[in-house]
């Protein structure tokens, strides 16, 4: 029952009997055989069928949210049973949102060292599709913001505040200043993340309130693109301040704090923003896996 489990849910996440059957390693007739058995089992149909996938019916909506549930329950006792025979094994997959990838070494090295039967699996993502991928089951833990959908249902740890650098060429005449105010970027030529990215939805929530109507001639969903349009020297944008320290070493570029205090000069930055809690987010499970547990242990200790 487990195992047809996991290829309904292969098939709903794929949507696509081709596709669901290679994610998981089976032969189409061996995947759409064991949805039969399944329909068959549980006495209703599961899946509306033609020529392709068309969808579930309301009874494979239902099954699904359940079907996710037990198979969770599985993995969690299969993860408490290798703990229990020895040291801890298996893989954590992590979804990360791209502002957050800088730290994610500081999470997962000493875990590693600790733990070398453990593997990682980090995937970038926004902070839309870690939550969504956590409820599929195709995540186990996510490092986002900590908004009020993340903590929805799910356990979380703050590990960080994300505050805000303005990156511009070293030859930019706000490269020499202590701290810029957000006032001041709207007569900058912006580079930012694109609109879907939380990211981007909070660095426009910041320049609206100082006055600014935020505009970017150039959107990427890639740190690295940003980066490179700021190197030319005839372009700036607003990254974290964890990220920002990736880039300033090699001289070219600087990352000037950004306040919200609208005089400029060189006082110090007294008035920096708060920042957006960034934080680990796991789904709400008493008592968390063995694997997510040491996780959460190590998040703790990065957090203190």
């Amino acid at each position: 029952m487990i195992d047809k489990l996991e290829m309904f849910i292969a098939l709903v996440r794929e949507r696509h009997f081709g596709r669901a059957a290679e994610s998981i390693g089976v032969t189409q007739p061996t995947l759409s055989s064991a949805i039969r058995q399944l329909e068959d089992q549980l006495n209703v149909q599961l899946v509306h069928r033609g020529s392709r996938f068309q969808g579930l019916t309301p009874e494979g909506e239902r099954v699904h949210v359940l079907a996710l549930r037990i198979v969770g329950d599985m993995r969690a006792l299969r993860d408490e049973m290798r703990a229990v025979r020895s040291d801890l094994e298996g893989t954590l997959r992590i979804g990360v949102i791209p502002t957050a990838l800088p730290m994610v070494a500081d999470l997962v090295s000493p875990y590693a060292l600790r733990h070398p039967q453990v593997r990682f699996q980090i995937f970038s993502r926004t902070s839309a599709e870690i939550l969504e991928q956590m409820d599929r089951l195709d995540l186990d833990a996510g490092i986002t913001y900590l908004d009020a959908d993340a903590r929805r249902r799910r356990t979380v740890l703050p590990l960080y505040r994300e505050r805000y650098r303005l990156l511009v060429a070293v030859s930019d005449p706000l490269a020499a200043r202590d701290r810029v105010g957000w006032h001041e970027l709207g007569g900058e030529q912006l580079c930012l993340l694109t609109p879907d990215m939380q990211n981007r939805a909070i660095v426009d929530r910041h320049l609206e309130a100082a006055g600014v109507t935020p505009k970017a001639r150039i959107e990427s969903n890639s740190i690295i693109a940003l980066v490179g349009h700021v190197m030319t020297g005839k372009w700036a944008s607003v990254v974290p301040e964890k990220l920002a320290g990736m880039f300033v070493s090699a001289g070219s570029i600087a990352a000037v704090p950004i306040s919200t205090e609208r005089s400029g000069g060189k006082s110090p930055a007294r008035d920096e923003d708060e920042g957006e809690p960034v934080g680990l987010v796991m789904v709400q499970r008493e008592p968390l896996t063995p694997l997510l547990a040491t996780l959460s242990d190590v998040a703790r200790q990065y957090a203190a």
